[in-house]
């Protein structure tokens, strides 16, 4: 491809030689390679210059005929007037050249804006508009605004298959696991026995829980999940939530903790929401504490802010993964669960106008300190 075809197929002009491949995103009812399309925008510089000059040599017939005789007088007062009317003309020329060239290259940009669209219509997200090196400062604008958007629609694609493909990993486990039994006892292999049965149900509750958490995140990142908010009592819901895990922390020997000052108000939330934060937070502690630890949740007031933190005495995390905890199936090789529940934890926060961090030092354990608004979002 010669420098001009490459220039020209990247400004969406007349495309790509003949030789070249059919690129994946192209149409499969469409021949390839393509036609040159028709560029409308690229003629309005010469229609307007064409315009411009009929309508200044009309202005320049009426003026000459209405100083006529001003100009047929001579002396010095009609010698500064032609000269006037000389200046006149080059500055009128020059204006009528430079509006041109200005209103040819907002079109010819305005064309490639035609072409790189139908390349994003078509599927190719990687389609960028050749940002001008000079111009209008709207069609810059323009071009900014429409790069930015095509890049945001590459990156909505790319997370929409990352998401589809963890989606299908996690549910190929629980459906095999099911299949697999089913099948057994079809055949004989197994009896329909409570052990049987009960490991079909258990992973029938897994993918519950799946489709569930999977409902939850996608309601929270729309900003549709309904909050039921109602004034609660934090000192109240730490200790259920603990007494809740304590049996599970007990079997592995670790101690939960739980402490709220007594400062804290009563928070305007949904309680049932933020038990489930928290629940979510002091599941992945019990799972990344090893025997003898323990599991602290603390709540204070800061301000107008209260401060949730969940604090365990745990493996950590990797310094790798901890700018990415609360992404959706973020979590490293050797961690159980779905990848799920702090990226819950963080929609179910923002959603009350709070804010979720993350503090680990491996080997050191890790700090989870949620923030929400006392009197609600702000």
């Amino acid at each position: 491809m010669t420098r001009r075809q490459r220039r020209d197929w990247q400004g969406g002009g007349w495309g790509p030689p003949r030789t070249s491949p059919r690129p994946p995103w192209w149409p499969e009812d469409e021949s390839w390679p393509p036609f040159r399309r028709r560029r409308p925008w690229r003629g309005f510089g010469c229609l307007f210059g064409f315009l411009f000059l009929i309508g200044f040599i009309g202005l320049a017939s009426l003026a000459t005929h209405l100083v006529g005789g001003i100009l047929d007088a001579g002396g010095p007062f009609g010698a500064f007037v032609r000269i006037v009317a000389i200046g006149v003309a080059v500055a009128v020329v020059f204006m009528v050249v430079t509006t041109a060239r200005t209103v040819g290259r907002s079109g010819a940009v305005l064309d490639e804006l035609v072409d790189v669209a139908s390349r994003l219509e078509a599927g190719d997200y990687t389609a960028r508009i050749r940002q001008p090196v000079r111009g209008p400062r709207p069609v810059r604008d323009l071009v900014r605004a429409f790069d930015t958007m095509a890049a945001r629609l590459e990156t909505d694609e790319a997370q929409r298959r990352s998401l589809l493909a963890d989606v299908t990993h996690e549910l190929r486990t629980p459906l095999a696991v099911v299949q697999g039994n089913v099948e057994a006892i079809i055949d004989g292999v197994h009896p329909a026995d409570e052990t049987h049965l009960s490991a079909i149900l258990d992973e029938t509750r897994v993918l519950t829980r799946l489709v569930e958490d999977l409902r939850t995140l996608a309601l929270s990142e729309a900003g549709s999940l309904s909050l039921h908010r109602e004034p609660t009592d934090l000192a109240i819901l730490v200790t259920d939530v603990a007494t809740a895990f304590e049996a599970a922390a007990g079997a592995t020997g670790i101690t939960i903790e739980a402490d709220v000052d007594d400062s804290v108000p009563l928070l305007d939330s949904d309680p049932v929401r933020i038990r489930e934060v928290l629940g979510n937070l002091v599941g992945n502690a019990i799972r990344h504490t090893p025997a003898g630890g323990s599991i602290r949740i603390s709540g204070r007031l800061d301000g107008p802010w209260v401060e949730l933190v969940v604090a365990d005495t745990g493996s950590g995390i990797e310094p790798e993964l901890l700018d990415h905890v609360f992404e959706r199936f973020s979590r490293s090789a050797s961690t159980g669960g779905t990848g799920l529940g702090l990226a819950i934890a963080r929609g179910l926060v923002e959603l009350h106008g709070g804010t979720i961090a993350a503090t680990s030092q491996p080997g050191a354990g890790t700090r989870i300190e949620v923030r929400l608004p006392v009197g609600g979002p702000r």
